[in-house]
């Protein structure tokens, strides 16, 4: 029994698995003014619905963006689970070829994505996180991760129209639907369209630009994965993405613990 855990600036997501196969998952907002106490309801909430007691927990791994955040979740594994949990990052024995400028500049997250999604389908890969921010993970046929894009997310779009203007709304992401047309009638809708529509042609045009960037070092095109909050809402909209995957990191966290835990025997 493995407990993963994808901290992001918006969202946290915890899933806990057994073996390979993730048992049950929730997400919480990612606020600083959670407690270790706190968190551990959150988590201990899901062992008991799934009838699982905290002894029978071997492993607990993070990968986070936000440092403040692990340092609360880390403090909970080791109080009520006994454990020091596996902090992704690039100190680790990834198994992959990182061709960043940096590579300890990369996002734990793109690192999971990168590995997990690799492991799913082979290369060459564009994963596509529809997160806080909206990145593009660029993967070799060989696994390298090559680089990548990063963008505004939706959300934080809509945020940002709202905190830059005098007279636009902020629209909250539970109300954004896409409108009928694009040519909005309303403020509302004008924005809408302008968030939902653009985030969309701006993922096609991306992807596209990628392929043809990408073409000449690689004989087959490259495969399109995404995850994140907004994943099955894009992918309904268009045919470029491949395959949703929506616990693309929890994965790729469990696939870090297993080599890290291998190569320790």
């Amino acid at each position: 029994m493995f407990i993963a855990i994808d901290i992001g600036n918006t969202h946290t997501v915890i899933g806990i698995y057994k073996k390979d196969k993730l048992l049950i998952g929730c997400r919480l907002t990612s606020t600083l003014q959670r407690t270790v106490d706190e968190l551990f309801e959150h988590v201990h909430s899901l062992l008991i619905e799934i009838g699982i007691n905290t002894k029978k927990i071997e492993g607990i791994g993070i990968s986070s963006v936000v440092p403040k955040l692990t340092i609360v979740y880390a403090a909970m594994a080791k109080k009520y689970f006994r454990q020091e949990p596996m902090i992704v990052s690039t100190e680790l024995n990834l198994g992959i070829n990182i061709l960043y400028d940096n590579p300890k500049s990369l996002g734990a997250d793109r690192i999971c994505n990168a590995i997990a999604g690799y492991s799913k389908y082979g290369g060459p890969l564009i994963i596509i996180d529809f997160g806080t921010a909206t990145t593009y993970d660029v993967i070799a046929s060989n696994g390298d991760y090559l680089g990548g894009v990063i963008a505004p997310g939706i959300e934080t779009s809509a945020i940002s129209l709202h905190k830059r203007t005098a007279k636009l709304p902020r629209l909250a992401v539970e109300k954004l639907h896409l409108p009928a047309t694009v040519i909005g009638t309303n403020t509302i809708s004008s924005m809408q369209a302008g968030i939902l529509w653009g985030a969309i042609d701006e993922m096609t045009g991306m992807v596209n630009r990628i392929q043809k960037e990408t073409h000449k070092h690689r004989s087959k095109k490259a495969t399109v994965i995404a995850t994140g909050g907004f994943s099955t809402f894009v992918a309904e909209q268009t045919r470029i993405i491949q395959h949703v995957e929506p616990t693309l990191v929890l994965d790729g966290v469990r696939l870090i613990y297993d080599r890290v835990k291998s190569k320790r025997k």
